[in-house]
């Protein structure tokens, strides 16, 4: 890369694990940590800078019931972050190189012979505006400043869609029994990608990238509160905190109330914003080159490439 700044690349976090970079002009977020109570997350995520304005924030969920979840996650990760950064250098246009490194991670997931899969949800940052990518229910979402909802991508599961054809509403899809069933997975010869058309940007605008472990615990409208004030990185942590607090109750070992939503997972957040304000600019790190598969967070935390 030729970008000066830090490449993020973070698979099977042991910890809690938590970033704050520069990116395509402004600032990105992360967040990552295992379900409560197990060794390790089979969730992956990417911070991939490209150039002033553009960039590629990724997050794979590895389902969970099947072998080798983690792996696939790590794997479809290192396979999109590869085709871009060869796109880059081709002269590729980025969505098509999006594509094909959607199109690489499935066939290395289907390579592994084990019948691992994983879900893949992608934003693409250039020229001031967002494009969102998506197979399974991983998502990605833009809240304006108020934290009015600008776009949501569907999630592709039997709830999803009975959500979207108006048959369940938001409260019950929550509690829905067959809520962590997904029916379109990087690992499958019947794969599609579903691909959003660009959205324009507003300078407090902030892109969400995440897995399921935030939605099937938090409300829309929780969600979309928290981000509507505050500084970035504050934001995405009482996301995550909240989160984390209904998987395991609020006394952090009884279930969450009757009525709360509560399903413990793995968590992955990366969130985005153009002008992120001055005070997360004075807390973000300095310029520098890092190499792509080495990640600024130390110790407990593993590259996927």
């Amino acid at each position: 890369m030729s970008t000066g700044a830090e490449a993020l690349i973070l698979a099977a976090a042991e910890t809690t694990s938590q970033g704050l970079v520069r990116v395509a002009g402004g600032a990105a977020a992360a967040w990552a940590a295992p379900r409560p109570g197990n060794a390790r997350s089979e969730d992956a995520l990417l911070v991939l800078p490209l150039g002033p304005d553009t960039a590629v924030l990724a997050i794979a969920d590895g389902m969970g019931g099947l072998p080798g979840g983690g792996t696939a996650a790590a794997r479809a990760i290192a396979a999109l972050a590869a085709a871009v950064e060869e796109g880059l250098a081709a002269g590729t246009p980025l969505q098509a190189s999006i594509l094909d490194g959607i199109d690489r991670a499935n066939a290395s997931v289907l390579s592994m012979g084990t019948g691992a899969a994983t879900t893949l949800a992608v934003a693409e940052l250039a020229g001031g505006q967002v494009r969102a990518y998506n197979v399974g229910d991983s998502e990605v979402m833009v809240f304006g400043q108020r934290g009015r909802l600008k776009l949501r991508t569907l999630s592709h599961s039997p709830v999803g869609f009975a959500l979207q054809a108006g048959l369940v509403d938001h409260e019950e899809a929550l509690h829905h029994e067959d809520r962590h069933i997904v029916s379109n997975f990087v690992g499958s010869r019947d794969m599609r990608i579903e691909v959003g058309s660009a959205l324009r940007l507003g300078p407090m605008d902030t892109v969400v990238v995440c897995s399921d472990g935030l939605v099937d615990n938090l409300r829309l409208q929780e969600i979309s509160a928290i981000m509507s004030s505050g500084p970035l990185d504050r934001q995405l942590e009482a996301l995550a905190r909240c989160a984390v607090a209904r998987m395991t109750g609020a006394e952090g070992a009884q279930p969450a109330p009757d009525g709360q939503p509560s399903k413990p997972d793995d968590l992955s957040l990366i969130a985005f914003r153009p002008h992120p304000g001055r005070a997360v600019l004075r807390r973000l790190p300095p310029p520098r080159q890092m190499p792509l598969g080495d990640t600024a967070w130390g110790d407990g935390k593993e590259s996927a490439a």
